[in-house]
């Protein structure tokens, strides 16, 4: 999807995703602004494009957090969802829930869905619950980190077998991390907010 003229990412950690201005709830290097997703610190109809990757699963309340970004999200604009399905337990700071397609669409009945579908499947589904057994083999942190890395390595071509996998119908039975993309229609009523834009010269594209 084209990048707008404003752009926010929520949940971009120490990354700088480029175009975009990146919200995190923790101040690390390269994130613009630190807020929870439940209270937005942005004008109404602020941003052409939202992006919102592996962070639902975090927030207590995903209804009230879709329906921020519903809020700043300008009429025409798009708005893409990432969360796990068949993911193991992490914490950032909590770990609240999964997601299924179906089930993110349920969270924006008043949106248009333009695109849905699984951006890991079923080989990663396995490499992560792998992984993460492997890591139980020693109670250490210093094992986990060594495993991760080293069988993380060993098993990443695997991955590549979900350009396959995914084309059965069947996939999504355990899919790793699902996606929609949703369009914010025109006659889309927003919420009133007493928040200002955010400053161009804050360091977003």
């Amino acid at each position: 999807m084209p990048l707008g003229r404003r752009n926010l990412y929520i949940g971009g950690a120490g990354a700088r995703p480029g175009g975009y201005f990146n919200l995190d709830l923790f101040a690390v290097p390269g994130v613009d602004v630190c807020a929870d997703v439940e209270c937005l610190p942005f004008a109404a109809k602020t941003f052409q494009v939202v992006e919102c990757d592996a962070v639902l699963e975090h927030v207590r309340n995903p209804e009230a957090a879709m329906r921020e970004i519903e809020r700043v999200t300008a009429a025409g604009g798009f708005i893409h969802i990432v969360t796990p399905f068949c993911h193991p337990f992490h914490e950032y700071p909590r770990d609240y829930r999964r997601f299924t397609i179906d089930g993110l669409k349920a969270l924006a009945p008043g949106l248009e869905v333009v695109a849905e579908g699984w951006r890991t499947g079923p080989t990663a589904t396995l490499l992560v619950f792998t992984l993460e057994w492997l890591k139980l083999w020693v109670d250490s942190r210093l094992w986990r980190v060594f495993a991760h890395g080293v069988f993380g390595w060993l098993l990443w071509p695997l991955r590549y077998l979900d350009l396959w996998l995914l084309r059965s119908s069947y996939a999504g039975r355990i899919g790793n991390h699902c996606y929609v993309w949703f369009k914010k229609p025109a006659h889309f009523a927003g919420a009133v907010s007493p928040y200002q834009s955010p400053s161009t010269s804050s360091g977003a594209s």
